[in-house]
């Protein structure tokens, strides 16, 4: 039996299908900071820590002895419960294609939201320091005028390659910059967007959950996230109007080269 207790809730497996590729459907999008880090695993939800590969001493061994413990990066375990009426799921195994499955949708954005939100800025009390935070390179402001987006971001690449970091490089826009960049044509009518890509050499990706933006090095082995549990749905409980259900994942992350990120700030 899983820790996710689906075999207790009174869905078919059809209706399990729909919820599953619904939630797929909704979380994929939004999953920013995946497009752009190392993804590790997933693991398992057995798996409880990351192994930093360091240690420290310890003081009080027994005589003739030397000890150390190893550090490791415990994984934190994000859930985002949310409740369908059993009527819907009713209708949708008679096959109707317009089932409410709203609030499975808002638990989707918000999970990973708070995914994003920790990648790139950090979640303290769970251990995560963010790229943005971590980041050694000078932040540069993003401003509001969408024409000055591609100097910034082609400041953002030449400080990196200052430093040493190979691209091609990623860049992490927050809603708002990211609704800007899509709406503004530059002179002559050409798409900001495919600029701003142009000048990256890499991915840009929509990323709630995000302020302003990050540029970084996709290159790889400098953010890394490790999967323990992927997003998936679990089973809480029921009456007879409703199952209360939960996304959940559990994961850590740590970045390796504070170096190759470069924040803009809003």
């Amino acid at each position: 039996m899983s820790h996710l207790l689906r075999e207790h809730a009174p869905i078919t497996q059809e209706g399990w299908n729909r919820l599953d590729s619904e939630a797929r459907e909704r979380v994929l999008p939004a999953l920013a900071a995946r497009k752009l880090v190392d993804f590790g695993g997933p693991h398992g939800w057995a798996h409880s820590a990351t192994n930093l590969g360091r240690t420290d001493g310890v003081s009080d061994a027994p005589q003739g002895i030397e000890g150390n413990v190893r550090r490791v990066l415990p994984l934190v375990e994000a859930r985002a419960p949310f409740a369908v009426a059993r009527s819907e799921l009713a209708d949708a195994d008679r096959g109707a294609e317009d089932v409410d499955l709203d609030e499975l949708d808002t638990a989707a954005v918000r999970i990973a939201t708070a995914e994003n939100a920790a990648v790139f800025h950090g979640w303290s009390a769970a251990g995560i320091t963010g790229i943005a935070e971590a980041s050694t390179q000078d932040a540069i402001p993003l401003g509001e005028d969408c024409e000055r987006y591609p100097r910034h971001v082609a400041m953002a690449v030449d400080a990196l390659r200052a430093a040493g970091i190979e691209g091609p490089y990623g860049m992490a826009l927050g809603p708002e910059a990211h609704t800007n960049v899509l709406e503004t044509s530059q002179h002559g009518g050409y798409p900001l967007l495919e600029h701003l890509r142009e000048i990256l050499g890499g991915p840009l990706v929509w990323a709630p959950g995000v302020q302003g933006a990050v540029v970084l090095s996709v290159g790889g082995g400098h953010f890394l996230f490790e999967s323990g549990q992927d997003l998936s749905i679990g089973y809480e409980s029921h009456d007879a109007q409703s199952v209360q259900l939960y996304l959940e994942e559990s994961f850590s992350f740590r970045v390796a080269t504070p170096e190759a990120a470069v924040a803009l700030t809003p």
